[in-house]
C-alpha cells in the first residue's frame, strides 16, 4: 500500500469509528470501552451551549444536528429572543432549555445536562468553567482555555474537585488533515524534523467606536492576534513536533494611531527551541491573512495550507524532490470534536485535549509576552 494510500484508509477508520484519539496519540486504533461502559442504543450526550455568537450560530448547533453522539438540550444566553428563536430551529425545549447568565447555575437541576459548552469570550471561559463544575457537569471550552495560566489552574482544578471531565476545544485535533500531518511527523517522512513554521491571522476590520467588538477589549481578549487565532500556529508546533518548547524568543508591531488597537496589540513573531533541537518560527496578526504550517527535515518538507480554515484543508509532501498531495477525506471538525467528547463522557475516557493541553498553550504565551517585554529569550522549564 502505498503512504498516500496508507494515511487515507488510516484516517477513514478514524472517522468512522471515532477513534481521534488513538490516531493522534498512538497512532493506532484502540477497542471501544467495555460493554458496562458502551452507550446505550439511542443515547446521546445532552449539551448546554453558553454564548449564543456567531461560532455558535453557525457552526456548532448546524454540527450537532450531523453527530451520532450528541445533541443540544439547552441555551444559555442573554437574549432571551434569540434563545428562543434557535430552541425552535434546533429542537431544544424552550420551557426547561433556556438559560441566562444570572440563573446558569440552577443547570445542574437539569438532567439532561451532561457537558456544557462554553463559547464566551476568553475574559470569561474561568468563571462560567467553574460554575459549570460546581453544577455538577462536564466542561467542553472553546481556546484559548482562558486569559492567564492561573485562571487555567482554577479551571482544572475546579473540574478536578467536581470529578468531572474538562475537554478544550481544539478542533484540528479531530480532523484528518492535521491528524495525519502528525503521523507523518512522528515517521519522519521528510527525515528527521529540523524546523517548523506555523502562521495564523486574518484581517480585523476597523470597530464601531461605539462599540467595541471583544476581541479588541483587553479584559475580554486577554490580548489581540496571538489568543485569538495566533494559538493556532503555537498549538500546531507543539502537536507537530510532539514536544514541549523550552525557549523563547518574540517581537511585535501594532500599527500607530491605529482604532483597531487602543488595548490590544496587533502583530507577533516569536520563535521556539524544542529539546531535540527543533525551531519554530510562527507569525500571526489581525492585519493579514495566514494559514499554514511546514514542517522540514533533511529529505523534504510536509505542507498544509490551509491548515485551520473550517473546510478544503490541503495537505502536500515534497521528498526528495517529488511533490505530492495527501488527498483526505473532508469532516466537520466540531462534529468529530463533540463525538469525541462524548465518547469520552459515556466511556469514561480521559479527552484528547483536556485542560492541561489548555494549560501548556498558555504557558508559553505568558512566556511570549515576557519576552516582547523584557527584550530577552524566556527559557521554559
Amino acid at each position: 500500500m502505498s503512504q498516500q494510500s496508507k494515511f487515507s484508509e488510516m484516517t477513514r477508520r478514524h472517522f468512522m469509528h471515532g477513534a481521534a484519539a488513538g490516531l493522534l496519540a498512538g497512532g493506532a486504533m484502540t477497542q471501544l470501552a467495555s460493554a458496562q461502559t458502551a452507550p446505550a442504543e439511542g443515547r446521546k450526550v445532552g449539551y448546554a451551549l453558553v454564548g449564543l455568537g456567531n461560532l455558535t450560530v453557525r457552526q456548532i448547533l448546524p454540527a450537532l444536528k450531523d453527530t451520532k453522539l450528541s445533541k443540544a438540550v439547552a441555551l444559555v444566553s442573554g437574549d432571551p429572543e434569540k434563545a428562543r428563536r434557535l430552541a425552535s430551529e434546533f429542537g431544544v425545549d424552550p420551557t426547561r432549555g433556556i438559560y441566562n447568565y444570572e440563573n446558569y447555575d440552577s443547570i445542574a437541576d437539569n438532567p439532561a445536562v451532561d457537558v456544557i459548552y462554553i463559547a464566551l469570550p476568553n475574559g470569561m471561559h474561568a468563571e462560567y468553567t467553574v460554575r459549570g463544575a460546581k453544577a455538577g457537569k462536564h466542561i467542553l471550552c472553546e481556546k484559548p482555555m482562558a486569559n492567564t495560566v492561573a485562571e487555567c489552574r482554577q479551571m482544572i482544578d475546579a473540574c478536578n474537585a467536581a470529578k468531572k471531565k474538562l475537554m478544550i476545544g481544539y478542533r484540528l485535533r479531530y480532523e484528518p488533515i492535521n491528524t495525519a500531518a502528525i503521523q507523518m511527523v512522528r515517521d519522519k517522512v521528510m527525515g528527521m524534523p529540523r524546523m517548523i513554521t506555523a502562521e495564523a491571522g486574518f484581517y480585523l476590520g476597523a470597530p464601531d467606536p461605539k462599540n467595541l467588538p471583544w476581541r479588541l477589549n483587553k479584559k475580554l481578549a486577554g490580548g489581540g492576534a496571538l489568543l485569538d487565532i495566533g494559538i493556532y500556529a503555537l498549538n500546531a508546533t507543539r502537536y507537530l513536533s510532539g514536544e514541549e518548547p523550552i525557549e523563547v524568543n518574540a517581537t511585535s508591531y501594532t500599527p500607530p494611531n491605529d482604532p483597531r488597537f487602543a488595548e490590544v496589540e496587533d502583530a507577533i513573531v516569536w520563535q521556539l527551541k524544542f529539546p531535540s533541537g527543533i525551531l519554530a518560527n510562527c507569525a500571526t496578526s489581525y492585519s493579514a491573512g495566514q494559514n499554514r504550517f511546514r514542517v522540514v527535515g533533511r529529505d523534504g518538507f510536509i505542507e498544509s495550507e490551509p491548515f485551520l480554515s473550517y473546510s478544503n484543508l490541503q495537505l502536500h509532501k515534497v521528498i526528495r524532490g517529488k511533490q505530492e498531495r495527501v488527498d483526505l477525506p473532508q469532516v466537520n471538525h466540531f462534529a468529530a470534536e463533540f463525538e469525541h467528547m462524548s465518547e469520552c463522557v459515556l466511556q469514561d475516557k480521559e479527552p484528547l485535549t483536556p485542560g492541561e493541553e489548555g494549560l501548556k498553550d498558555l504557558k508559553v504565551i505568558e512566556a511570549i509576552y515576557e519576552a516582547i517585554e523584557t527584550k530577552k529569550t524566556v527559557k521554559l522549564s
